[in-house]
């Protein structure tokens, strides 16, 4: 099993061959594809962490084909509560990635520069204005997965 790991392998086709070599049943391998990685929320905010993210990612075909044998593909839902720290996990609380903590969870965030941090803060803020006891809910909604597998 590998969760959110295959973006990090020099080689992934090796790493997941190795995976069926040293594995008896089912390989799981959580991911997101990356064809619709840019089908999100963020991406309005912070289209270079997004692009980056899209260009890390083994395409789910690759993933599937790659350990030998047959794969099936499924879609697994985010919770609107889901605490982890992934970007996609903060389609409930946008707000929670003005804190720089939560966007340095987020490996893709390392990989840009001051700029578009600051744009995406500056952004996000200016849209993410509720009065007192109230969120502001089109942006979570604008985050839900619209079409296709994640």
């Amino acid at each position: 099993m590998t969760l959110f790991g295959v973006r990090q392998w020099p080689d992934v086709r090796a790493g997941l061959r190795e995976m069926r070599r040293v594995t008896r049943g089912p390989v799981v391998i959580l991911t997101s594809d990356p064809v619709l990685v840019r089908d999100f929320w963020l991406y309005r905010y912070a289209p270079e962490v997004l692009d980056i993210e899209a260009l890390r990612h083994p395409t789910v075909e690759e993933l599937a084909s790659a350990p030998g044998g047959s794969g099936t593909v499924r879609t697994v839902p985010i919770p609107l509560d889901c605490t982890d720290g992934f970007n996609e996990a903060y389609y409930g609380r946008p707000e929670a990635l003005l804190d720089p903590a939560a966007r340095q969870a987020c490996s893709a965030w390392s990989f840009v520069d001051d700029r578009v941090r600051e744009h995406f803060d500056t952004t996000l803020r200016a849209d993410w204005s509720p009065a007192p006891g109230t969120r502001n809910w089109a942006i979570c909604a604008a985050g839900r997965p619209t079409r296709g597998r994640s």
